[in-house]
């Protein structure tokens, strides 16, 4: 299948990955593409649910999750985050921390 991913910058990608991808697969294949730091992708699903837009986070901390498992499908639109590096200081602009229930 193949997805929109559309950056902070709002620059649009295009990425193929298998029906049977992972969320592992995807950054993956983000990360060889472009050169972007796996551990550190976020995403976030957007989906068009009968007039109502919705967005969901895409979590992968659970080994094996399929991206159609989050509904994802050919031509969805994913935006793509890349959290900031914990330098160790508390002096940070923003805390990017995402709550299902603000999302969905």
């Amino acid at each position: 299948m193949k997805v929109v991913v559309e950056n902070l910058t709002g620059t649009l990608f295009y990425v193929q990955v298998g029906n049977k991808a992972t969320v592992a697969d995807l950054k993956r294949e983000i990360e060889a593409q472009q050169k972007l730091p796996y551990d550190r992708l976020i995403f976030i699903l957007d989906t068009d649910d009968h007039d109502q837009r919705r967005s969901h986070l895409i979590k992968d901390d659970v080994d094996g999750v399929l991206l159609a498992d989050y509904g994802v499908q050919d031509g969805s639109h994913i935006y793509m985050f890349v959290n900031p590096l914990d330098d160790g200081s508390t002096d940070h602009p923003f805390e990017f921390n995402w709550s299902d229930s603000l999302l969905g």
